[in-house]
């Protein structure tokens, strides 16, 4: 089976990460081979601080993102990172065309004896990450979102949430065919927009749009934990504890930028409407206590 083109050993993370955001305390168990699947949400995208060691630079991967924070904090000796914005579920098994270049079938990366995953995928395969920009208007009376995606009581963004439950228990099924010795860990997506409203004009998103994109994302962490149950795997419930920290927050509070590619932490192009490096941290110690390192 193929393997990444490039390994990072936890000596080359640890020095690159920020010590604050790694474990302090020794870990519950030993790793010796952690994979991290995912979209952007897993890559962290944060223009500002690119990672080309395991995919592309389109990829839009992260230096710092949270599966790199794990892999030092668990000093695990062999670690690939196939995370990429834009990921849907097919591209487990087929290459990513992304940006002119090709991240190749995430799977790839597995091994048997690969004993640490975690996966963050399935706002793609919704549309929910895409569908966001379409909510954007100059007129706070207007509902872009609401006006397209719900007709007559039907609401076809909840129809595709519905829609790629299965796929990603497929996925999970997946890896435990390539890599059946591994302990796999299921991450949803944290609080983005909150859900007493919006922030327009900061970001021109109507209330009713904003409070409609709000449930959205818990509908999408409820099909997620689902999935974790229905599989058996480790549900990392980023959701619980994020209130408070949405786009619309000022710097230093929130860990998701909002609409301007301009990032507070750290300062500098990001990607809009995900994780800074605060959302990434949390993501980080959230796996770490999942896992059973504090």
């Amino acid at each position: 089976m193929k393997t990444s083109r490039a390994l990072l050993t936890a000596a080359a993370l640890a020095a690159v990460l920020p010590t604050a955001a790694v474990a302090a305390e020794p870990p519950a168990a030993t790793v010796n081979e952690y994979v991290a699947l995912g979209d952007s949400w897993a890559a962290d995208a944060t223009l500002s601080q690119l990672s080309t060691a395991f995919t592309p630079v389109p990829c839009v991967q992260s230096a710092h993102n949270y599966a790199k924070q794990v892999a030092a904090a668990l000093a695990v000796p062999v670690f690939r990172d196939a995370t990429c914005g834009g990921a849907v579920t097919a591209n487990m098994t087929r290459p990513q065309s992304i940006g002119g270049s090709s991240n190749p079938p995430q799977f790839d990366r597995l091994t048997e004896s690969t004993d640490l995953v975690t996966l963050e995928i399935g706002g793609n395969d919704a549309n929910l990450a895409a569908i966001v920009t379409d909510c954007i208007t100059l007129d706070p009376a207007i509902s872009p979102c609401l006006n397209s995606m719900v007709t007559d009581g039907v609401d076809r963004m909840s129809q595709n949430i519905a829609k790629t439950e299965p796929r990603v228990a497929a996925t999970i099924a997946g890896i435990r065919e390539r890599a059946p010795h591994a302990r796999i860990l299921l991450l949803d997506y944290f609080e983005g927009i909150g859900l007493d409203g919006g922030c327009w004009p900061v970001i021109p998103i109507s209330d009713p749009d904003a409070i409609w994109l709000g449930q959205k994302l818990i509908e999408l962490h409820t099909m997620l934990a689902r999935v974790a149950a229905t599989t058996g795997v480790d549900f990392v419930d980023t959701y619980a504890g994020s209130s408070g920290h949405d786009a619309c927050q000022p710097v230093g509070t929130r860990w998701v930028e909002g609409l301007v590619p301009f990032s507070g932490n750290p300062v500098g192009l990001a990607v809009p409407f995900h994780p800074n490096q605060l959302g990434a941290d949390y993501q980080a110690r959230r796996v770490l206590e999942t896992l059973g390192a504090s």
